[in-house]
């Protein structure tokens, strides 16, 4: 079974947010030569946002990095995964109000304990 990197995602408009993160990963598909590489749960709202978890597989996140070559290592961010962030809400960012993006394992083992 291949890796995967599980953001969650928190969102004010969860239609615009998710359309805009299926569009942008869509095409960092295309441009990789990727298939059926990321999943989207359903959404659960609360406190007026919508909450939900985007599953991308590790090799799509490789091949975007090979791809950029040293402009990945430029993004902000330590290591692979927090760059893809970076990456990911940048080309989002313009196409969908309020969203936060946060890698799920890290939120889970925080410095406040687990949720």
């Amino acid at each position: 079974m291949e890796s995967r990197l599980n953001v969650n995602v928190s969102a004010v408009d969860y239609d615009k947010t998710s359309k805009a993160l299926t569009h942008q990963l869509s095409l960092l598909e295309e441009m990789v030569h990727g298939g059926e590489d990321f999943v989207m749960t359903d959404s659960e709202f609360a406190f007026g946002w919508h909450f939900f978890v985007l599953s991308v597989n590790r090799s799509l996140i490789e091949k975007l990095a090979e791809t950029m070559g040293p402009d990945f290592e430029k993004l902000k961010g330590k290591g692979t995964d927090k760059k893809f962030l970076s990456w990911l809400s940048k080309n989002v960012e313009s196409k969908s109000p309020r969203f936060k993006l946060a890698i799920k394992e890290e939120m889970e083992s925080s410095k406040f304990g687990i949720f």
